[in-house]
């Protein structure tokens, strides 16, 4: 390993640089915050005089060095970039003047993205991470050690790390468009199964007794009590069985607010795209209630099969009926009542048997969007995990510039296989 790739300590290459500054009593300040794990600074606010009740602050300048001292163990790390030149930040944000004859702005912001140097913090503060006060304070900030090679070879693993982001930023958005237009299609191919039948009548004509909301009962929590479904139990047209609460109130066994497997849900209350949609509880939790914004369909077994119904309430005639007869002064929250639901058309005609037949088909193509979702979830995955696994195999260790550029050729090579793939 040469000089130029050995690990040196941050006082070698940046100084304190603090910028004392008090606010005059009728003195607004536009005052600077830190995102987490090296994200940088960002503008947090404009606070208006009569809020500031400390009027000591620090103004920071473009090319400063800057770190929240509390949250350094989550890497609270950044350079001020031009748009928040002369604002402002209390003590707990320390600002650096930084040598660049020794370091490339890009490869620092680059390095500040990597675990290993929040690691080093967390080491070095002090204090209790629990109360929010491991802190880093400015003179051991000085000793958190960074990988130092040539400024060329900093530049070159800048470039590369830039154009990975630019790359897994392309392909995160072909993948999320790619993911919309199969899920249109997915809709427009199971709207044509179900337009090969009419709706002769309504949901009512197959419902064994009136629709029924839950019970919403105080939930504390405790470890015994029943499981309480939230109402994003229901989302997507899916059941999760994890959105519950516990609560330890009496209850009846007999009472109509228990959900139990095969049960069919719907919401009865939430955002226009969600109010309406429907699923069928898959057994977990037992026993379990359902809560007031819930309903239970409780169907008529000869009249119609389960999964048609669900299948039915997720075509398009039925969501514009739904957000068409949706109440609510809200534009962000609507209702639905029984008598819409019981209203809701339906395919009176077709026998139990009928249904099934085109449930099978259904679940042939829901089986084909379940699969390509799950590989869209691989796929995001893959590309999450590309740069910081690129992170790490720059700065996990300290390397020669001749390892770095050979390592960083393959590596370029590889990223690009895998985004194209992508």
């Amino acid at each position: 390993m040469t000089a130029s790739a050995l690990r040196v300590p941050f006082r070698q290459i940046m100084r304190p640089n603090s910028r004392p500054y008090h606010l005059a009593a009728d003195e607004d300040a536009n005052l600077v915050g830190m995102r987490l794990y090296g994200q940088g600074p960002f503008h947090r606010e404009l606070k208006h005089a009569m809020a500031i009740a400390k009027k000591s602050h620090f103004v920071i300048k473009t090319g400063d060095v800057i770190y929240n001292k509390l949250f350094a163990w989550k890497g609270t790390f950044g350079i001020v970039p031009p748009e928040l030149d002369g604002m402002f930040v209390s003590d707990k944000f320390p600002t650096y003047e930084l040598d660049r004859t020794r370091v490339s702005d890009r490869y620092l912001t680059w390095f500040f993205r990597h675990p290993g140097v929040w690691d080093q913090a967390r080491v070095m503060s002090t204090g209790s991470a629990a109360l929010s006060k491991l802190t880093l304070n400015p003179p051991r900030f000085l000793d958190l050690e960074i990988p130092l090679p040539s400024l060329p070879e900093q530049n070159r693993i800048a470039d590369f790390f830039e154009r990975l982001a630019a790359k897994v930023s392309e392909a995160s958005a072909v993948r999320v468009s790619a993911s919309e237009e199969f899920s249109a299609l997915t809709v427009k191919a199971r709207d044509a199964i179900l337009g090969s039948v009419a709706p002769s009548g309504t949901l009512r004509n197959v419902l064994d007794g009136s629709p029924r909301n839950g019970w919403s009962p105080v939930c504390d929590n405790t470890s015994d009590g029943i499981p309480v479904l939230t109402l994003s139990a229901i989302t997507g047209w899916r059941f999760n069985p994890s959105a519950y609460k516990r609560t330890s109130l009496p209850t009846r066994a007999d009472a109509h607010y228990w959900a139990s497997a095969g049960d069919l849900l719907m919401t009865r209350s939430n955002t226009p795209e969600l109010v309406g949609h429907a699923a069928i509880h898959s057994g977990e939790p037992s026993p379990c209630i359902y809560p007031d914004l819930i309903m239970k369909l409780t169907l008529d077994k000869r009249a119609a099969d389960t999964r048609f119904v669900w299948y039915w309430l997720q075509s398009t005639l039925v969501r514009d009926y739904i957000k068409g007869s949706a109440k609510g002064t809200s534009p962000t929250m609507k209702k639905i009542s029984q008598p819409i639901v019981e209203a809701v058309p339906f395919p009176a005609q077709l026998s139990v048997h009928q249904q099934t037949e085109i449930v099978a088909k259904l679940d042939t193509l829901q089986g084909k969007l379940d699969a390509a979702r799950s590989l869209q979830a691989v796929t995001a995955e893959e590309l999450d995990a590309l740069i910081p696994s690129a992170l790490d195999q720059w700065f996990g260790q300290g390397r020669t510039d001749a390892e770095s550029t050979e390592r960083l050729g393959r590596a370029d090579n590889s990223r690009e296989r895998a985004v194209a793939t992508a």
